[in-house]
């Protein structure tokens, strides 16, 4: 399998998008993430890979936010709900828990459905297939990368 750290920066690089890239100590939690890279909790794309009847799919919202199932539940029209495994994370994607990418067909298998709460933010930061690195990018550049399925599934505050 090829490196998902090098495919994430030839997909970036090869749209000519600015990034940056910053190696940090592990940071499994969007907090620890956060502190890490020196950034607020809310530019973090936290991304989720669920699992319904059909199969699984990616979720990404700001890492300020917490995901609503009922709401996702209705997006996918689906009463069945539950997230991956770390031991799925790792046999469909190779990574560990808090290091999946926002990055849906255009570089993994799966639909890519994003709240608009990333839409709020000016810059998008991620762990970029491991716990040690990140990504920070515009977020109107990170659009022209992906074509997710914009909708609402966080939890009203």
């Amino acid at each position: 399998m090829i490196n998902l750290t090098k495919k994430l920066r030839d997909l970036i690089q090869g749209h000519n998008i600015e990034f940056k890239e910053l190696e940090h100590g592990p940071g499994q939690t969007c907090e620890s993430a956060a502190a890490e890279r020196g950034e607020e909790l809310k530019i973090g794309g936290k991304t989720l890979l669920l699992k319904d009847k059909r199969g699984f799919n990616l979720f990404v919202l700001s890492a300020a936010k917490k995901a609503d199932n009922n709401k996702i539940r209705k997006i996918l029209k689906s009463q069945k709900l539950r997230f991956a495994t770390k031991e799925e994370l790792m046999e469909l994607i190779g990574v560990e828990k808090g290091a999946l990418p926002p990055f849906g067909r255009d570089l993994l298998p799966f639909d890519l459905y994003l709240d608009k709460s990333i839409l709020d933010n000016d810059k998008i930061a991620f762990n970029a297939g491991v716990l040690t690195t990140s990504f920070i990018l515009k977020v109107e550049d990170y659009l022209k990368l992906v074509d997710p399925i914009i909708c609402q599934f966080s939890k009203e505050e």
